[in-house]
């Protein structure tokens, strides 16, 4: 059906797309593809030995009352909690927060951190897609028209560090203005994603070289230098640039310190 209308928008939770509905001229405009009627054979959880494959129709709530998830995974139970309230995590899907390309999602951080990858499949056949190279830009990606979200593939690993910070208005129910989610592991090392900071949720290379490094880390202002190399913060009508550059090295240090890792506590 894709191959032939490209203009249909599949839709599987719309969470996102009808809370703005009643002003959104344009998506009123649009003709969709309801995926619902394929719920019961596309949200499954699969797990492998060395991975886990969340179907494309996949729930935040599906996750969270998972308890493997819980035991191997806790930094996407943390993420997905924040995802609204029950009534969205029991309806809103992993893949529709990767396909939606909002900036400030919480899902997606969390499984960039995990190093996620992203299958997608077509009429004329199927591609795999690390989640930290899908953006191209605000909203934009390299899946293609024609193209359905298929999985989520998440490899199953030894994790030493994971977490997922996130500040907002509020505790609950808020939409994020700086976000962190972070992992570590003896295999792969270092891995921070920011979200809410640019255009595109991203790693951060600069910053998982410099926790890699023998580099001393005593205050959040040792972490600018690689804040900055890493991304320019961007102006909006939720936060300025400067709050969260300064805002992002804050929650990152301390949650770093919190957990007793790769922040000295020497003052010398």
């Amino acid at each position: 059906m894709l191959t032939e209308e490209p203009a249909l928008t599949p839709i599987a939770g719309g969470t996102d797309l009808l809370v703005h509905w009643p002003g959104n001229l344009e998506a009123r405009k649009r003709d969709y593809l309801d995926l619902s009627r394929l719920r019961e054979s596309q949200s499954g959880i699969v797990w492998e030995d060395d991975r886990v494959t969340l179907g494309p129709l996949t729930t935040y709530w599906d996750a969270i009352t998972d308890d493997r998830f819980k035991k191997e995974f806790p930094i996407l139970i943390v993420a997905a909690r924040q995802v609204g309230a029950v009534q969205i995590q029991t309806r809103g899907t992993w893949a529709g927060n990767i396909c939606n390309g909002s900036p400030v999602a919480d899902g997606v951080p969390a499984l960039m951190a995990v190093d996620a990858q992203v299958e997608l499949r077509s009429a004329k056949g199927s591609e795999t897609i690390p989640l930290d190279r899908f953006y191209t830009g605000y909203k934009q990606s390299r899946m293609q028209s024609d193209q359905l979200v298929t999985g989520i593939t998440i490899p199953r690993r030894q994790f030493t560090t994971q977490f997922f910070e996130k500040v907002g208005s509020r505790k609950a129910q808020a939409i994020t203005k700086v976000g962190v989610a972070v992992t570590h592991s003896d295999e792969t090392g270092w891995r921070v994603v920011s979200n809410a900071m640019a255009a595109v949720i991203m790693r951060c290379g600069e910053i998982e070289a410099l926790l890699s490094s023998d580099a001393k880390i005593r205050k959040p202002e040792d972490l600018l230098g690689a804040v900055d190399a890493d991304m320019t913060p961007i102006d909006d009508l939720r936060s300025t640039a400067a709050y969260r550059r300064t805002v992002f090295a804050r929650i990152l240090f301390h949650a770093l310190r919190e957990r007793n890792v790769r922040v000295s506590t020497d003052a010398g």
